[in-house]
């Protein structure tokens, strides 16, 4: 019922191994925690006033010009956007339909059904998801032009465009993402992750030796028994090797043609070059092109097209594919490709344009092979047109500018290329997205409609929200209404329908949204704009602050930054939009008319100014406190005063991360990449990247490189978490205990140190060493590592001081900003009516934590399932399941389907056990749990 998080660097902290027993990985000696200790004493902790700071000699009514030009918020100006993805009614149906289908296809059709689950996954929160998708998806390909897209796809999913002195075509060292392999067609999904041949063979280099002349010389004259003339130059041929090349050839030179009977065929009139009829006379004895010009190689691919030579043209297709390795050579290549049918370099060709993105979307002479109806059907009569091709260009144009033109003929290319009802749904969708964003409503509408009309019910969003812009907002207001009516509401059509009625009417909407789906920011956006509105600034920012809190998002910061600005409070203001700044470094404000950039010089003047020695203290400060947002935003702070700091970047990474702000995050860590000033350091920065993308393996080697480069604490630690995420039996337990001592052995800031404390001793713990987990997290709570008092509360619970465990955790909650999951946690060591109200709370402050749902609906206070422990002992199995349904309503998770679909079965109910298993199966295949009970249901279902 539990999930289990093995090693987390950024969130709890906490570190399990699976085995309790074994020998011991070694102590932390008194004297590595003394020198932490000194290190604290001689760079103290000193909090610095917060209190607002102005300068007396500026009038108000100057700074509301200066800092609020456009105003304040109107909220009959706001609405939530129309999102972009495919959205379902019955999302969980959704998911257990698409995996029956995944499961009963045939191989060779598994790659469009994964696509189908990328659509599906990428609307939601979880980017491992997506990915995931798309590797399985890249498995089980079978054609070139797929694997060069999704092969590419995943690069972009890295964005390693951003990492400096990498380039496009460098290879990841594996097979599924391999430029070479990439163009070997072929179904072979066993061997996708095994290491390429690039570091065997690399590009160009001829697995063997030869010269033309060696060649030329070893056939004599004899059996050259006739010539081909062009002009007055004769190429000796073999008449056999000519014929043998084609049937048009074979044909003309054995069959009842009079030059059948000649010795001297004339070529002049055939357009053909002397040195193509040579090369093509030297292919016909030795059947090979590499040792040619390039030029004469595609002289002779025209010519394997006018004679048929098929063996020829393949020859020729794939030596030319094997020279396009940059985008002038692309641009080059491509037209010969596409004017020849030539497939393989016309693939080639768009391996490169397509791993060149995003940047190649900006280039004209890139994008017009892919934009207009005439370049999409000369890519389809080369075998190049597709829609995954357009599903993979679209997504990224509309990232990059959803209303720019290049945008809009992307997507109508998509929704050429659309032939599964899916496939509509998504372009049709998205074109009426575009078209709403660029104010052309009634082409807006008509796209909707056509979505619909496919069978995506959310497009009558967009339908009613066209309607509403063009007049007929009583319109808009019945459709919605009836969507209400013929559906299980969820929390979007509430939402949309306040757009179209007011007073309590709309109020009533927006509290049924947010009960619904509390993830939705639009209700609490109004909400908190209304109350500004009446003048009831501390409750509009108590408002807006309710969903940040579990739900950090831009357009949040920035209202609660606009509204800070109206009380005078600049700090809180400040410190919102530099927040704000790492999440979308280019984000616009105040309706896109301010940039955030410039916003920050305007509030410098009216706040404390810190030097970088008082930001490290209010970060240490932060840190304690558990206020990530405010330690985000210290660390912006310091990078506007010293960019270059990789390890600033790295420390804003975690926090993003911290945040689950997983797309800020990885661009951050990329930043902290480039600007690494020695190769040890970068090594370890690439091992994160390659982690937090799903590549365990490959980041334990960058961390082992780093080592053997240089011995640092966060090359240790980086070993420490890639280990345990790939091994968990009792001897690597031991050794990743001995790697975080060695992290701890060497120079760090206490931030981290606290950190490597605080996951040595979870590991303690679960190799049963309670006494030295206790001086881990002891040590950790004394340089300020404030979630140490979770790990220490766990100790003395396993002590059976119950007591002692509840009084830690009731610390934390005092100290930390953010305490949802302290509370959470504390339910843990509380009786049956304290966690309750624990639970309460924790759902309060986190809709977004499931194990409070789990916990009300089956799950006892020790963790374990004691007999459905809390509804069931009641027999109440009718009221577990609504618990469980109210979450997954707006949060489709694992153990929450996972324990659904078991109150199902325990009822009977085995239909509806085999949907939620199938659901939770879509998400996580190989959940053993889940694949137990399906099986054992289905069996049942057979039987009966």
């Amino acid at each position: 019922m539990r999930s289990l998080k093995v090693l987390d660097r950024c969130k709890g902290a906490q570190v399990y191994a699976l085995h309790t027993t074994g020998g011991s990985g070694g102590d932390v000696g008194d004297k590595l925690y003394h020198q932490l200790q000194d290190h604290l004493s001689v760079n103290p902790v000193r909090p610095i006033s917060m209190h607002n700071y102005q300068s007396s000699n500026v009038p108000l009514a100057y700074v509301n010009e200066t800092l609020l030009p456009y105003g304040l918020p109107v909220s009959d100006l706001l609405e939530p956007q129309i999102e972009s993805c495919l959205k379902f009614v019955d999302f969980i149906g959704t998911l257990a339909d698409l995996y029956r289908r995944i499961e009963n296809c045939p191989q060779f059709e598994k790659t469009g059904m994964y696509l189908e689950q990328c659509a599906i996954f990428k609307g939601l929160s979880d980017p491992k998801l997506f990915r995931r998708t798309l590797r399985a998806a890249r498995q089980h390909t079978v054609d070139v032009h797929s694997k060069v897209v999704l092969a590419a796809w995943l690069r972009y999913e890295r964005r390693e465009d951003e990492l400096r002195g990498t380039n496009s075509m460098n290879c990841c060292g594996r097979n599924i993402e391999c430029p070479k392999a990439t163009l070997v067609p072929g179904y072979n999904p066993e061997f996708i992750y095994d290491p390429c041949v690039c570091s065997k063979n690399p590009r160009g280099e001829s697995v063997d030796d030869y010269s033309i002349e060696d060649v030329e010389c070893s056939t004599s004259d004899e059996y050259r028994d006739m010539s081909f003339c062009i002009g007055d130059n004769e190429i000796r041929c073999i008449r056999y090797c000519i014929a043998s090349l084609s049937t048009p050839f074979r044909t003309m030179l054995y069959g009842g043609f009079r030059e059948s009977r000649k010795e001297k065929i004339n070529f002049t009139q055939n357009g053909i070059s002397i040195e193509c009829m040579k090369a093509a006379e030297l292919y016909s004895r030795i059947r090979r092109v590499d040792s040619f010009d390039p030029r004469i190689i595609l002289e002779l691919l025209t010519f394997s097209n006018r004679f048929c030579c098929d063996d020829l043209k393949s020859a020729c297709d794939s030596y030319l594919a094997s020279l396009v390795n940059d985008v002038e050579n692309a641009l080059l290549l491509i037209e010969y490709g596409l004017e020849e049918n030539a497939y393989l370099l016309v693939a080639a060709c768009l391996q490169v344009f397509l791993r060149e993105l995003p940047n190649s979307m900006h280039s004209p002479n890139v994008m017009k092979y892919f934009c207009s109806p005439e370049a999409k059907e000369r890519l389809a009569l080369v075998g190049h047109a597709s829609f995954l091709l357009y599903f993979f260009l679209s997504q990224i144009a509309m990232e990059e500018d959803m209303k720019a033109n290049t945008t809009v003929m992307l997507l109508e290319r998509l929704a050429d290329c659309a032939t599964e009802s899916w496939q509509k749904q998504l372009a049709y969708h998205q074109l009426g997205v575009a078209m709403y964003e660029r104010k052309e409503y009634k082409d807006a509408q008509s796209w909707f409609e056509e979505a619909y009309e496919s069978g995506h019910i959310y497009s009558k969003v967009g339908i009613a929200r066209t309607k509403c812009k063009r007049g007929h907002k009583y319109s808009a207001y019945k459709m919605i209404n009836s969507l209400i009516s013929e559906y299980k509401p969820v929390g979007w059509m509430h939402q949309e329908r306040s757009l179209y009625c007011d007073g309590k009417e709309k109020m009533s909407d927006l509290e049924m949204a947010t009960e619904l789906d509390p993830t939705l920011c639009f209700p609490y956006k109004y909400r908190a704009v209304l109350l500004l509105e009446t003048n009831k600034i501390g409750a509009a920012i108590s408002e807006i602050s309710k969903i940040i809190s579990f739900k950090v998002s831009p357009d949040c910061l920035e209202l609660r930054a606009w509204i800070s600005i109206a009380m005078e409070d600049y700090e809180r203001a400040l410190r919102d939009v530099r927040a704000l700044l790492t999440l979308e470094p280019n984000y616009m404000m105040f309706h896109g008319k301010m940039h955030c950039d410039h916003l920050v010089e305007l509030l410098r003047p009216f706040v404390q100014q810190w030097s970088q020695a008082d930001c490290w203290m209010q970060l240490y400060d932060r840190w304690s406190s558990v206020d990530d947002l405010g330690s985000l935003a210290v660390v912006h702070h310091m990078l506007a005063n010293d960019p270059g700091k990789s390890l600033l970047w790295f420390r804003q990474s975690l926090l993003l991360l911290r945040l689950n702000c997983q797309k800020a995050a990885m661009r951050s860590l990329r930043l902290a990449r480039n600007h690494s000033t020695s190769d040890h350091e970068r090594l370890v920065y690439e091992g994160w990247i390659l982690y937090d993308t799903g590549h365990c393996e490959e980041a334990l080697a960058k961390a082992e490189e780093s080592i053997s480069i240089q011995r640092s604490f966060e090359a240790f630690f980086l070993k420490a978490y890639a280990l345990a995420d790939t091994s968990l039996d009792q001897e690597s337990s031991a050794y990743v205990i001995q790697l975080l001592l060695d992290a701890l052995r060497c120079p760090s800031d206490g931030l981290r140190k606290g950190q490597a404390l605080n996951n040595l001793g979870s590991v303690y713990v679960d190799c049963e060493k309670l006494d030295l987990a206790a001086d881990c997290y002891m040590n950790a709570l004394n340089i300020k590592h404030t979630r140490a008092h979770q790990g220490l509360a766990r100790v003395f619970h396993l002590k059976n001081q119950r007591k002692a465990a509840y009084d830690e955790m009731t610390k934390l909650i005092e100290k930390a900003r953010n305490n949802a999951s302290a509370y959470e946690k504390r339910s843990e060591y509380s009786d049956r009516d304290m966690a309750k109200s624990d639970l309460a709370m924790a759902t309060q402050l986190d809709p977004l934590r499931t194990y409070p749902y789990r916990y009300r609906a089956a799950v006892g206070p020790e963790h374990e399932v004691s007999a459905f422990a809390v509804l069931m002992d009641d027999h109440k199995e009718n009221e577990a399941i609504a618990e469980l349904t109210r979450a997954l309503a707006f949060k489709p998770d694992l153990q929450l389907l996972h324990l659904r679909a078991a109150f199902h079965d325990s009822m009977g109910d085995y239909a509806s056990t085999v949907r939620d298993c199938e659901a939770a199966l879509c998400l996580e295949p190989n959940h053993a749990d889940t694949l137990e009970l399906y099986n054992k249901v289905r069996e049942l279902v057979k039987e009966q």
